[in-house]
């Protein structure tokens, strides 16, 4: 397996290092390098891309505003001496967040990160093309060094945590696993899960009660997003009520 990449650095030093170590990695190459965002167009099959090392302080368009403005990303680390827009890139996505100077032995935890990724995301892409996997009522998660099988009906909530999610299953047990939540919620059977928040995902059928602001599952108040409100009023709520 390998992961074709891409550097965007104004700084030509930075992206010497950066090329650098990717050269040391058996498993990246290097698909070509830029100054901007905007020059990514000149590079030749840049749609095909899997990883993007991305700075942030450029000329024209900062990282974060090209990371917002693409329709469809790959995995992205960000390569940056200024370390305040940590939590606004972990809130788009990014798998890692380096601070410059970059060490290799600190780019090459990054990168590692990346291959589990992309190899989790390959896995349950290739389960999802399973028609079998239509019915199935489990799903399996890397966490750390192997793959657990966790029920849908074990599930209470999952909560986004920067780049892991958090299953919370009905045993009290929080299982960690690195993969984007949005991934996640591509993956959940529609009929049993919904996200409330943009941080959380729930078991419809395990809420004991809903509030202004929350959704009480067990013990765990669940906050309720604005944006999602009416939908699952709508979904959970609205035919459920009784009426005099």
């Amino acid at each position: 397996m390998v992961l074709k990449c891409i550097v965007i650095d104004d700084e030509p030093l930075a992206r010497e290092c950066i090329t650098n170590y990717i050269n040391e990695v058996d498993f990246l190459e290097l698909q070509g390098t830029c100054s901007n965002p905007l020059e990514i167009t000149k590079i030749k099959n840049a749609h095909e891309v899997e990883l993007l090392f991305l700075d942030i302080q450029m000329p024209r368009m900062n990282g974060i505003e090209f990371l917002k403005s693409m329709k469809s990303k790959p995995l992205v680390i960000i390569t940056t001496a200024f370390p305040n827009y940590a939590l606004e890139g972990f809130d788009l996505d990014v798998i890692d967040y380096l601070l410059k100077p970059i060490t290799f032995t600190r780019f090459f935890k990054a990168v590692c990160k990346v291959k589990e990724q992309y190899i989790l995301l390959q896995n349950n892409t290739n389960i999802n093309s399973n028609k079998e996997n239509k019915t199935a009522n489990y799903v399996f998660i890397k966490c750390d060094s192997s793959y657990k099988k966790i029920y849908f009906d074990d599930i209470l909530f999952i909560k986004a945590m920067q780049n892991y999610v958090a299953f919370h299953t009905s045993d009290g047990k929080k299982h960690l696993s690195l993969i984007p939540l949005k991934e996640v919620a591509k993956q959940l059977n529609s009929e049993m899960f919904m996200q409330v928040h943009k941080s959380f995902i729930i078991h419809i059928h395990k809420i004991e009660a809903i509030e202004t602001e929350g959704i009480s599952i067990k013990s765990h108040h669940i906050p309720l997003g604005r944006n999602y409100k009416e939908a699952i009023m709508k979904k959970i709520v609205n035919d459920k009520i009784l009426k005099r």
